[in-house]
């Protein structure tokens, strides 16, 4: 009994060190650029491709005709266009799917940044593919293409977010996991800037814009191999203590790093049934909560407010921008804390939904309805901005141990674009039967996220992973304490790391 009371006065003691020890580590120079670099190499270009085909869709669905009617002789039926212009965008998600179940099995055999690297091989092929399909005159390639860069999209949102919650120390964890989702947000921008009619969104310039893509893969090619492997991976999974100490020294900027790095090594066993269960009702909440069809109704809703047709692509930029500015105005208020950012979040998106319903039954009966419909677009996606969007990624990192953390993204890389994918088939039906009432639905799936956060997910900033795993041990029904005679991991040498042992209740 003395000698576990003296262990646990101990580890309190060592605890406090590594606490004092992080807050005194700043935003270096390795760190900085490894975020940016993996950030526009892998996240932007997944923003990129959600809104990539959305401005050229005429002139694409025109080069399909065409290239039908060259081998046919006769041109396309219209429910055979709907049936392929319907592949070209669903390919995306699909192939998302497929790139999230790859995250566990690579992320543990090549390493996070191995992983980012090999990844971008998912997007220079499909580049070349979609910037000759119009010179080859197959419109197959392009949906084989949308395919494969789904994969590396389907890689990139979970393995980035990953890569850099291992690198960050706890105090910026969450504002560097905010990046991504940043990065996210400038690639859709970027895509809709560029397909304004004067630039490439016309019959000339769309397959340049397609293969646009393969730009930001090719500086990540070049210079993410100059910065650091995640130090938890080397020192937990690949046992190299020496590198990870290299490692860690150079993002820290500081040489003694060893108590980060006993940190890592306490890392606890505690069970993840209900981080399981949260991660996959926050990543369902996100896409189901309605983002994607907000975006794909509010050119009807500018339309209907009497925007003309020409300028509801400046619109459509306008409220691009407002996402990327919310975006970063989550830096400031990131403050406040995770658990706040998603009830916030999803509560304005459940009031813009309920909002957005009513004032498109009435905006044919009241002529000022319409602008409320905007206002209630524009609402909506300052709200997703605020939390539904980023915060996700932020805690599925933060919320699993070292081991665990490959198949937790996974698990919720596949939950993400399944939901996005179901969306996206279903919305146009939901539209049709429902019209403006398919919102309702959508505002449901943010209330019940919403009462969930609230019961279940606990604040996470601030805490280091084994805080916040001793966070979940009571709903878990296990208890984290000291005691003698087991070590947590293989490589625990010193009496520290004896002192922490889960045992079931």
């Amino acid at each position: 009994m003395g000698r576990s009371f003296c262990r646990r006065d101990v580890t309190k003691v060592y605890i406090s060190m590594i606490h004092m020890q992080t807050k005194t580590g700043l935003l270096t120079a390795v760190l900085a650029l490894a975020t940016l670099v993996s950030a526009f190499g892998s996240s932007f270009q997944y923003g990129y491709n959600v809104a990539v085909i959305n401005s050229p869709s005429p002139f694409m669905q025109q080069f399909y005709n065409e290239t039908y009617m060259e081998r046919n002789g006769r041109p396309m039926e219209e429910n055979f266009l709907t049936l392929l212009w319907s592949l070209s965008v669903s390919m995306y998600p699909l192939g998302g799917f497929f790139g999230s179940l790859m995250v566990a099995p690579l992320v543990n055999k090549l390493g996070r940044k191995g992983t980012l690297l090999f990844n971008n091989i998912f997007s220079i092929v499909p580049a070349v593919m979609m910037g000759v399909s119009e010179i080859a005159k197959s419109y197959e390639i392009i949906i084989v293409a949308r395919f494969i860069v789904g994969i590396c999209a389907g890689l990139s949102s979970n393995v980035v977010p990953m890569y850099l919650g291992e690198l960050s120390p706890k105090h910026l964890r969450g504002a560097i996991g905010i990046i991504p989702q940043l990065f996210i947000t400038i690639g859709i921008l970027s895509a809709q800037v560029l397909g304004i009619r004067n630039i490439l969104g016309n019959s000339t310039g769309w397959t340049l814009m397609l293969g646009l893509t393969g730009i930001p893969a090719l500086i990540e090619l070049l210079l993410l191999p100059f910065f650091p492997e995640s130090p938890r991976y080397m020192l937990i999974q690949r046992g190299e203590e020496k590198t990870a100490k290299k490692a860690l020294q150079r993002l820290r900027g500081l040489d003694n790093v060893d108590a980060e790095l006993s940190e890592m090594r306490l890392e606890d066993h505690a069970l993840l049934r209900w981080q399981l269960v949260s991660i996959i009702v926050m990543n369902m909440g996100q896409q189901l909560s309605g983002v994607n069809a907000i975006y794909y109704y509010a050119d009807n809703i500018y339309a209907s407010a009497g925007v003309k047709q020409n300028d509801i692509q400046y619109v459509t930029v306008g409220t691009g921008a407002v996402n990327v500015f919310m975006t970063v105005a989550v830096f400031i208020v990131e403050a406040s804390g995770r658990r706040l950012l998603l009830l916030c979040g999803f509560g304005i998106c459940c009031g813009a939904c309920v909002l957005l319903t009513v004032a498109l039954n009435l905006q044919g009966n009241v002529t000022w309805m319409p602008y409320i419909s905007i206002t209630c677009v524009i609402v909506y996606v300052i709200g997703h901005a605020i939390g539904p969007s980023p915060i996700p990624y932020v805690v599925t990192t933060e919320m699993f141990r070292q081991s665990a953390r490959p198949a937790a993204f996974m698990v919720a890389g596949s939950v993400h674009w399944l939901s996005n994918f179901t969306v996206g088939l279903v919305f146009p039906f939901l539209e049709r039967g429902l019209g403006p009432y398919s919102f309702i639905l959508f505002s449901v799936v943010c209330l019940v996220t919403l009462i969930y956060i609230w019961l279940v997910v606990p604040e996470t900033k601030n805490k280091t992973f084994l805080e916040i795993c001793q966070m979940f041990a009571k709903r878990n029904k296990v208890e984290i304490k000291l005691g003698d005679g087991e070590r947590p991991l293989k490589e625990s040498k010193e009496s520290l790391q004896d002192a922490v042992k889960v045992t079931a209740f």
